[in-house]
């Protein structure tokens, strides 16, 4: 089960970091939609703007909108049926599933933050990118560190069902051993048990960086 244990974090942190990446560019895309398009005067910006913006209302109604396992039978057995790397086609269908959850929690955070902070850094010579990258960003990811913690605890646990791409992880391992032994009791107690202490762990180091985060404030 160790083994299991290992390939079920490679999936869950490789899928976080995507996750988080796909979600920071959507949610900027679809906050910068909803904060200028009526100010924008018409141009090839403007227009630009609204195809990201539909592509992304796309991609968030697909990938919200279907379970996780199914999205995971799709891209290991339709997309990249040619490939045998289960570990990354896992990581990229978690990551991209993530990153849509990712992304409205992150535009929740802008959306929080007062106009005059986008104001105030462009006054001091930022541009756009500049001013959301330094500025906006640092304070909307202090607001939405808890639900962005839970959303990784979810993702930890979403990632019991790799197995059914016959990725080896630490549930794949516990019913591999349920099967050899025909005992069900030990490998299941203990597969919840490890779980359990998983999101423990990593909701205490949550608590500490969120303290910390309070705490850079005063």
């Amino acid at each position: 089960m160790a083994k299991g244990l290992v390939v079920t974090l490679e999936i869950t942190f490789g899928a976080l970091v995507l996750g988080i990446v796909i979600g920071i560019v959507i949610s900027i895309i679809r906050a910068t939609h909803d904060k200028t398009i009526e100010t924008m005067r018409p141009s090839l910006g403007k227009a630009a703007l609204k195809l990201f913006n539909a592509v992304s209302k796309i991609y968030l109604t697909l990938f919200r909108g279907t379970p996780v396992v199914v999205q995971l039978l799709i891209f290991y057995f339709i997309i990249f049926s040619a490939s045998d790397n289960g570990v990354m086609i896992a990581i990229l269908t978690f990551g991209i599933n993530s990153g849509a959850y990712v992304a409205e929690i992150f535009r929740g955070g802008i959306m929080s933050i007062d106009r005059g902070q986008m104001e105030a850094g462009r006054s001091l010579g930022f541009n756009y990118v500049q001013t959301m990258w330094h500025i906006i960003i640092p304070q909307a990811f202090k607001n939405v560190l808890p639900p962005l913690a839970s959303e990784f605890i979810t993702l930890l646990k979403e990632t019991s069902v790799a197995g059914y791409i016959a990725i080896r992880d630490i549930t794949k391992a516990a019913i591999t051993i349920r099967g050899a032994t025909y005992s069900p009791f030990m490998p299941l107690i203990a597969l919840a048990l490890i779980y359990l202490i998983l999101v423990m762990f990593f909701t205490w180091l949550v608590g500490i960086l969120e303290r910390r985060l309070r705490s850079s404030d005063h």
